[in-house]
This record gives structure tokens, sequence and C-alpha cells, in this order.
């Protein structure tokens, strides 16, 4: 909403502060500053509110507003006074409003940094997290107007009040005087602000996706009056599932007098059904949606699962029409699974609930998936009731204009009925959000992620992302960094979810291998190698293995303390007649069962080869304890400790039991298939470890950094252009600025002639490098660009003149004198910042090789001192820096220090877009930065540390 021209001319409607948000409740509410429009809005808000909540406003009885207050309320500059509305379905249910004063408390313009701040809510919509939320926003909406403090008076019995600046986590005082409590708040965020903002919006986004996954009722809007089309199958499957709440079919076709349809009420509106409609399956074509999202609104539904087609994937009208549908049911506090969703699925026993086009409800298990096509959800859904496999929930997400994958991490975060949560992922709406809920959630469950349309510019048309230059395989990166389990395809996820699901975590990568089959059981050791698992040699029980030879040959192995996991390989028996026979498979099963059930809690999974019956029979469960054990049950001290709860929630459950009798036991029918699955448990089991222990950002860099020089610096060269793309930097402006750092780079003099380059030789000091550094010529030492070892000035002499006949005029090659470095190993340090991932560090050798087979590690910033372990260590080619085939180890510690400063300098200066310094030099003793380009930028917006909202549509 734009002001009017009343409004002052000299500051512009900031409409960036417009945000949706959830509240605490799960309902979404829009936030906005009050323009001058809004005059009956407030009035008609101020009535609705109590005569209590009115004198706790303004300490005396207030019946209604003046027409002063309502020009005085109304009226903002957007800077020294700023009001802010909270609104759903157009209507004020809360305001905000903060004044500028100055040290004696009366109205004041900037520069004075305080201002009071005052909130009223509507009775009607108090305890839904209105008053924490708007907070956040007016707090954020001040520190842009150079406010670093609030101070608010509030009575003693507005308990309510006190605990919203209480609980906000901000630095504050309080006082008693003259009757009222007087507070102060430092505005600054703190580590406690942000992880009461995060808690809180994890709270609410998971109570937004409950009240989508287990409705009291569902209406499904567009069923037909004949059997078949989306909207009668919908029903059709809702009923078939055995819903416990209430169903209804809604078409404005109906007759008049239609009552039922397939057994539930019929009606031609929801205006009609005269009951409270929890959640709403909108199956009507596209042009239809708007009327039934308003009727939806008007009648109180919670949310809406829409079906409908014809939206972003249908191109730039498709596109509006779906940020339309957004902003419509927004507007009425509701959240959307869709547009051209497939349906959503609960298999919670209280809810059973088949909102789908799935025709039938999975078996009940303790996996959730996640998935925006609607295809690969078809796909997934038949692979895991194929191999017996259950779900707890189930969610096709379409174009996932607004919940999304993000919004199921934080629900199934806490959620007791998931074990472990698989996600089909097309796009990353929030990069940032995701891989922070991700790495938060896989500290207590599994992460299994497909990424699809890996490749650049393949974004599927129904999903609005931000565009990121970051390639699949930093994407990659960054997921294992944060615990997730990423595969390449969907048979793999399955594969893996399935293990996760019903077996321990194993406590190493010692594998035990044993069956009948001894070609089979080399296959699988090969593969557990490849992986990088530690296999014991296979135990060949021989063809004639009975299954109680089976039984204990499992149960030994799970004895041994030397074994972390059990692969069992069987093939059929050969029978007297030298026939292969199938044999009874449920007999294996029991045996494998009994050993798994009696002996320690390892995972178990087993290859086989045509044996009738014998997948089935392993994924039925054994007991009921393994098919619904508690997911808060600490690991065994000898597996690993149990991570601690997450900083950003007061509530985090712990970590999944580890000593659970077994239950189902996967079965794959080839080796690679289940040696990968085991080995992506071990790689995740060991990040839970780590986790478990984080590492730190050291603190032993402060004496050496500069963080305000450098600051003054980037102010200085950005102000000299002002350009927003940015600019590079010099060779001797990067020089400062990394210096601020303490990082040292080797000056480098120009050497337009052999006169020039003799001088500067004389200045660096002998020996020293000659280099072109033409752009065309850049990184090609095979044209021989590069002298070393000048060690005077005869030499120095003689490679001039040998460089600029073999390659051309010194102005084309742009050569440089630069002093000798210590011999050592040649690495790149890099850092970048992507628009939607954020910060990235990334390490690895210089030289062709390493970029062709793409040999670099990455790690998000702010680099921890065991992510700069990692980086250096993760690379094929680590060996190289540690002494590999005899050479001398070189100094990694150097090296580990180098690239905590660099994280260091884009985490505190996010002005610097990209630095990269190459070659680094690192010797045995010390490193020497050779050379080093810096690009500043101007900020680019932070989506991640602002208050809570929701993503734009």
């Amino acid at each position: 909403m734009q002001p009017s021209p009343e409004q002052s001319p000299h500051h512009a409607y900031p409409d960036h502060w417009e945000a949706d948000v959830v509240l605490r409740d799960g309902g979404t509410a829009r936030i906005r500053p009050i323009t001058t429009d809004d005059a009956e809005r407030l009035v008609s808000f101020y009535e609705q509110v109590s005569d209590e909540s009115k004198y706790y406003r303004f300490f005396a009885p207030y019946p209604r507003l003046s027409a002063k207050d309502v020009h005085r309320f109304t009226h903002h500059d957007y800077v020294d006074r700023v009001g802010l509305a909270v609104t759903v379905g157009g209507e004020f249910i809360a305001t905000v409003r903060y004044d500028r004063i100055d040290a004696t408390g009366r109205p004041a313009s900037a520069p004075a940094d305080e201002a009071e701040v005052a909130f009223l809510v509507q009775d009607a919509h108090q305890g839904r997290g209105v008053a924490s939320t708007l907070l956040e926003h007016i707090a954020a909406v001040a520190r842009e107007r150079g406010i670093r403090r609030f101070a608010a008076e509030v009575l003693p019995a507005n308990t309510k009040m006190i605990k919203v600046f209480r609980d906000a986590g901000y630095t504050q005082q309080r006082s008693f005087e003259d009757g009222s409590v007087h507070l102060t708040l430092d505005l600054e965020p703190t580590a406690e602000s942000l992880a009461v903002q995060r808690a809180r919006e994890q709270r609410a986004e998971a109570r937004s996706v409950q009240r989508l996954l287990a409705p009291g009722s569902v209406a499904v809007i567009g069923a037909g009056r004949n059997p078949g089309g989306v909207g009668r199958t919908v029903l059709r499957n809702l009923l078939g599932a055995g819903f416990t709440g209430r169903a209804y079919a809604v078409n404005s076709a109906f007759a008049a007098d239609r009552s039922t349809i397939d057994g539930v009420p019929a009606h031609r509106s929801l205006g009609e059904i005269g009951e409270p409609v929890d959640l709403a399956v909108v199956a009507v074509p596209a042009d239809r949606v708007p009327e039934a999202v308003a009727d939806c609104g008007e009648h109180g539904v919670q949310g809406l699962v829409v079906l409908s087609a014809g939206y972003a994937e249908w191109g730039a009208e498709g596109r509006e029409r779906q940020r339309e549908l957004v902003r419509q049911a927004r507007s009425y506090g509701m959240r959307i699974i869709g547009p051209n969703a497939f349906g959503i699925i609960n298999n919670a026993e209280a809810v059973r609930l088949n909102a789908s086009l799935a025709p039938e409800r999975p078996a009940s298990g303790r996996i959730g998936l996640f998935t925006q096509s609607g295809a690969i959800g078809i796909a997934l859904l038949s692979g895991l009731y194929r191999r017996g496999a259950g779900l707890s929930t189930f969610i096709s997400a379409g174009n996932r204009a607004d919940i999304s994958g993000n919004d199921f991490l934080q629900y199934w975060y806490d959620d007791p009925d998931t074990d472990v949560a698989l996600l089909y992922l097309e796009s990353l709406g929030n990069p940032r959000k995701f891989t922070r809920l991700a790495r938060r959630t896989a500290a207590v469950k599994p992460v299994v992620v497909v990424k699809g349309a890996r490749h650049s510019g393949s974004t599927p048309p129904g999903h609005a992302v931000p565009v990121s230059r970051i390639p699949d395989a930093t994407v990659s990166a960054l997921m294992r960094q944060a615990g997730v389990i990423r595969v390449d395809t969907v048979t793999e996820m399955v594969d893996a979810g399935l293990l996760l699901a019903d077996q321990p975590l194993p406590a190493g990568g010692r594998v035990a291998i044993l069956g009948n089959s001894e070609s089979l059981g080399l296959l699988t050791y090969d593969v557990c190698l490849a992986e990088g698992l530690r296999p014991r040699p296979p135990v060949d029980l021989t063809t004639s293995a009975t299954p109680q030879d089976f039984r204990d040959a499992l149960a030994g192995a799970l004895a041994d303390g030397d074994c972390d996991a059990v692969i069992v390989t069987a093939i059929p028996w050969v029978g007297e007649d030298g026939e292969a026979e199938s044999g009874d498979g449920e007999v294996l099963a029991t045996a494998l069962h009994a050993a798994a059930a009696t002996g320690p809690a390892k995972p178990v999974a087993v290859v086989h080869v045509e044996i009738g019956g014998l997948a089935e029979a392993l994924a039925a469960a054994t007991s009921t304890v393994a098919q619904r054990r508690p997911a808060a049950r600490p690991f065994t001290a000898a597996q690993q400790a149990p991570a601690p709860p997450p900083a950003t929630d007061d509530t985090a459950p712990e970590a999944p039991d580890a000593t659970r009798p077994a239950g189902r036991i996967p079965a794959y029918p080839a080796a690679e298939r289940a040696v990968r699955a085991l080995a992506e448990a071990v790689r995740y089991a060991q990040w839970r470890r780590q986790a478990a222990v984080p590492g730190k950002v050291p603190d032993f860099l402060d004496d050496t950094i500069d963080a305000q020089g450098a600051a003054a610096r980037i102010d200085a060269l950005l102000g000299q252009d002002p350009d927003p793309r940015g600019r590079p930097l010099g060779h001797d402006e990067a020089r400062e600025l990394l210096a601020c750092y303490g990082i040292a780079v080797r000056p480098t003099l120009s050497a337009p002639g052999p006169e020039e380059a003799v001088a500067a030789a004389a200045l660096l000091g002998y020996p020293v490098a000659l280099k072109t550094t033409a752009p065309h010529l850049r990184h090609r030492a095979d044209l021989g660009g590069v002298r070393l070892d000048l060690d005077s000035e005869a030499a120095l002499r003689r490679a001039y003149s040998d460089l600029t006949e073999l390659l051309g005029k010194p102005a084309e090659l742009r050569p440089v004198v630069q002093a000798m470095a210590p011999r050592g190993v040649d690495t790149v340090v890099r850092a970048t910042i992507d628009p939607a991932a954020g910060a990235v560090l990334s390490f690895g050798l210089a030289g062709a090789p390493s970029e062709l087979l793409g040999d670099t590690a990455h790690r998000l910033v702010p680099a921890t001192d065991r992510d700069a372990a990692e980086l250096i260590r993760s690379i094929r080619a680590a060996p190289v820096l540690f002494g590999w085939r005899g050479s001398a180890p070189v100094d990694t510690a150097a090296l580990e220090e180098l690239l905590l400063r660099v994280s260091r300098l884009v985490d505190d200066h996010p002005e610097v877009v990209s630095i990269a310094l190459e070659p680094v030099v690192v010797a045995p003793q010390g490193l020497s930065v050779l050379g080093a380009s810096v690009r500043l930028s101007p900020p680019p917006a932070r989506n991640d540390l602002g208050p809570r909202r929701l993503s734009n549509y």
C-alpha cells in the first residue's frame, strides 16, 4: 500500500519493510508500514481492543482515539517516527510505533540513537506471538534508521508485554520508576537474540505444517458429480485411507438438493457447511481458484493443498497468477502446498490422511518424504512400497510457491514419528536457510537429498528461485558439510533411507562379509574398498549353508568387537540333483532376524540373488519396539555421545536410539547398492560424532587483525568507484587490504623494460622471478612465461630478452619481478560470495590437473578450525601436502591459519565479494602468497540475519 501525497515527500514509502510472517500458532499475517490511508482501519482496530489493553497502552482509560490521535498514528516520516501494522484479511490485528527521543526523553531527530516504542495487540490475537514478531521487525527498521536502543514504559500488571521484552534475547536494563517498569533494550543482535528468533521460527513453521498434516476436517473443492476427475479421486483416496476427521465435498455445480457424494456431505460452497474446515484441497481450473481461495479465507480455513495446474509452469502469465494466489492466501492467514501439487499423506494412526492422488496409502513407517515432482513422488511411493518400507508423512509440493522443503525440515526436526527425512529437490528457494536447517536436523536424524536439475539454467519453470553461480559440485560439498547425505538417484535415496530408518548407525567403517557365495562375497569386498570402508575378508559359508549356519555366523560377526557392520550375501541353495533352488526366503529371514535381534546393535544389510520371499520377509518388522521406537534415546558410549541440543533451540530432541532391537533388515539385489547405502551411513555417523563436539572460530587471530582499518579502506575504495557492480582492486590495494588481516602478499614490481626489471630486482633482492601477467598467458606455464631463480643482473637481463623474443613485446606481456619464495607445494585459496548460498571458502592445489578433475574442497564461511583442517585433507591430492613419496611434509598449520584469516575477512566485511590467492606456496616452514586478486562490491542483501519472514512470491 503506497502512501498518499500527505506523507512526507522526503522519505519514500519503504516497501522493503513489508513482510509475510508465520505466527506461533502456524497462521500467517502481513507486516507493513502504516500510511495515511489507514485511518479507518486504525479506528476499527482500536474499537475491538479491550479496555484493559487500552489502559496498558496509554496508562489511563482511553475508550476512543481522537482525530488528533488518528492523524499522529497514521502520519510518519519513516525515519524518526515509524509505525508498523500486522494485518490479516487486510484488517489490523496489532500495531507498533517508535518515536526517536533525546537524552531527556523528548522527541528528537537524527543523530539521536534512542527511540520510545509501544505495542498494541488485539485481544483475540494475543498469545499468537504477534508482539514478539513485531519487535523483531521494528528493531530491524530502527537499526536501519540509526537507532541503537529502544526505551519502553510498561505497567507492572502488563506481564505479557514485559515477557515479550525479556524473552527477546537483546541486552537490556530494567528499573521501576513512577509506578511503571522502565526498560531499555540494546538493539544490536546477540547470539541469544538470534537463537531466540530461530527457535521461534522453527516452532511457528513446524506448527504451520502440522496444521496441514493433522486437520480435524477436510473439504475437497472440485469433487465432481460423476466418478473420475482429480477432485473425486482425492475424495475417494481420503475416504479409502480411513481419515479420522470430517470430510466434505464442495462444488458450485452441485444441485441444491444434493446431499452426499461417496457418503460424505456435499455442498455448493464452504459457507453451506456451517462447521469449521481446517484444510481445503483445491482441484478446480486455475481461473476458478481465486474464488475458491476467497471462500476458504472468509470461512476460516487454515491451509490449502492446491492441485490445480496452470501456474508458473506455464510461463509469465502463470507466474503472475501464482504470485497472486500466494498473496491472496496469505492475506487470510493461510499457507499453501502447491500449486500443481500431487498432495499430502499423514500415516499417523490418529489422522490417517491421504489428501493426494496416490491410489493407496503407503504402510506406516518412520520415513518422511518430500518431493517437488509428482511423477517422482509416484515412483518413490511405488519403490518404497515394493521394498516394504513405511512412511510417516509424504508431501508432493509441485511448484512449492509457499511451503517448501525447508518448512518440512522444521516439522520433521522434532516429529516423534519421523526418524529419516528424504527429499527430492529440483530447486533451493533459500539455500542459506536450507543449509542451516539441514545441519540442525541432521544433528538428530538423517537427511537424504536427491538434487534434480543440477545443471545451470535447467531449473524447472514453475520454481522461482534466486540465481546461484555456485557449481553443483560445490553445492554437494556444502551439503556434506551440513551433514546432508546427498545421493545421485532416487534409487540410491531409497536404498540409504531403508538402511538408516531400520538399522542403527555404525560406529565405524569395519565391515564383516558373510554368505554362501564366495564370488558374491568377493564382489562385495571390492565395492567396500572402493567406497572407503574397511572390509574384513569374506566368510564363505559354502552353498550348503543352512539358515542356522547363517544365524550362527551373523551372531558371531555382530558379537565381534572389531566389526561395526555386517553385510550378508545369499544365493539360492543348490539341490541334490544339481538344480538351483530358490528355497524358503522366510526361513532364512527368520534366522537373520533372530541373530540381529539378540546381538549388539550394529547395522545389517543383505545382498541376495533371486531368493523368493526373502526381501519381503526381511522387510517385516520383528517387534513393535523396533517399529515404534522413541526418538529421544541416547547413543551408547560404544557408539558415540549424544549431540547436545543445537544452540538455536531450547527443546531439541536427543539423538535417535542406537541400542534398539533390530527390526526390518534392508535387502538389496546388488552388492554395490548395499555397500553404497552402508558407506553413506558410515560417513553420516562420523559427521554426527564430530558435530557432537563442534569446531571453533579461533580468537588467537584477533591481535593481528585490524578490522576497523580494513573497513575504512573498503569504504574509501568503494567511495572512489560507486559502480554497483563493484570494482576489482589493484595489486597494491589488495595487498594493503589483506595486510589488515595478517595476510602478507609478496610484493610484485612492474618491469615494462629491462632497466626497470633490474631496478626492481635491486630493490627486492636476488634471487628473483620474472613473470608475464598478460591475461592470455596467465596459467600457461607451458609457454615459458615464468623464469625462476634469477640470481644476478646478467641472468635477469638474459631472461627478459628471451621472454620478449619468445612471447612478444613488453607492453603485451606486462612483465613483473618478484622475490623468490621458498620451494614448496603450490596451492590456491579462494573465497566468493554467492547471492543465494552465501560466502564460500575453497581450497585446492594449483594447476590444470586439479582444475580438470574438480579437486577442490569447499566450506561455508565462517570457517571453524575443524573446517580449515578438513578443507586441506579432503581434496584427493592431499597426500602431496603430507610427504607423498618421501617428500617433506609442508606447513599445513600455516595453511590452516591462512584459510581462517581469509574466512574472517569475508565474514567481517560482506563488501569483499571475492578473493583469490594464487599461488600460495606452502613450504616445510611457512608459506608465501605470491598473487592476490580482490573484488569489492556493495554488500548483497542477507535474508538469513534479519527478522523472520516468509520468502517472497
